[in-house]
């Protein structure tokens, strides 16, 4: 047999107890610990809502990039400033007196000289410019008496062009290409030949400028002391009067079914002018037979 259970009805209002006749608040039983009624279904306490936390304080903001722009900016005023200023006590100062001009006394008269005192002009020989614009050729030395002529020709000696003269080097080449480019100017050039295989050759380079002949020379000296082969692979001597001429004598050369090969070489310069002087023989070459050729051609050029 079930039992329906029936919601109960609500209570006439004349039953109703009046609100005086109620259990006073002492009396009366809180909710939490009222009995329940039999098969009463109690609802679940709502959680109770938790308090709201206290608002964070708000985080200052970060001044980082507009530090920065302010100190650029009072780094740029303080320079400006600065340099204000320097200028300003500079601007005050008095002037610095500038140190007196030391003069020597000067190596030429201030007026001219009178009539009939002036030095006389120098005379041709004397001269250095007027010999080397003339013939070259009447420069170099003559050839020694008993001596033939070599590839030189005539006993005055004969002009080379620039082709001819760059032949006499390993790379004929490069060195007409430097010559063309150093402004050479013309080429005096004698050989003789003495006994059975000793040959002397002289040649004189001029280029329009001593600078150019002054380089050339350098170039020449400069890979001397090398050990190529067509050098002499020492430093040489020193040309006494020259400056910076040096001369040279070769290792001698030796090969199997051959005569030994001697050599000895000089190199100068004297204005614009350079100087080549060239020894070959089977025989021994000493070192004053190359200097005593250098130095009277030398004189010659002086």
């Amino acid at each position: 047999m079930e039992l329906h259970r029936t919601q109960p009805e609500p209570m006439a209002a004349e039953n109703a107890v009046p609100p005086e006749s109620a259990v006073p608040a002492d009396s009366a039983v809180s909710p939490e610990n009222a009995a329940p009624a039999d098969g009463a279904v109690l609802p679940e306490p709502e959680p109770e809502p938790e308090p709201a936390g206290a608002p964070e304080p708000a985080r200052p903001a970060r001044l980082r990039g507009r530090t920065a722009l302010v100190l650029a900016v009072a780094a740029v005023i303080g320079a400006s400033a600065g340099t204000a200023v320097g200028f300003k006590v500079q601007a005050d100062r008095a002037p610095t007196p500038l140190p007196a001009l030391n003069q020597p006394g000067l190596g030429y008269p201030a007026e001219p000289l009178p009539k009939g005192r002036e030095p006389e002009p120098l005379s041709a020989a004397e001269d250095r410019q007027v010999k080397t614009d003339g013939d070259l050729r009447k420069l170099l030395l003559p050839r020694p008496k008993g001596a033939a002529k070599g590839a030189g020709g005539k006993p005055g000696g004969i002009w080379l062009n620039v082709e001819e003269y760059a032949s006499h080097f390993q790379n004929a080449g490069g060195m007409f290409g430097d010559f063309v480019q150093r402004d050479i100017r013309r080429v005096a050039f004698v050989a003789w030949e003495q006994g059975a295989h000793k040959v002397t050759d002289i040649k004189l380079v001029q280029f329009h400028s001593g600078r150019d002949a002054m380089e050339h020379a350098t170039g020449q000296r400069d890979y001397m002391p090398m050990s190529f082969e067509y050098s002499a692979g020492n430093d040489g001597d020193l040309l006494k009067g020259s400056g910076n001429g040096r001369y040279y004598l070769y290792p001698v050369k030796e090969e199997a079914g051959y005569l030994p090969s001697y050599r000895a070489r000089a190199i100068f310069q004297r204005g614009d002018v350079m100087v080549d002087i060239d020894i070959t023989d089977t025989k021994r070459i000493s070192k004053n037979e190359i200097r005593s050729l250098a130095e009277r051609q030398l004189e010659r050029l002086s």
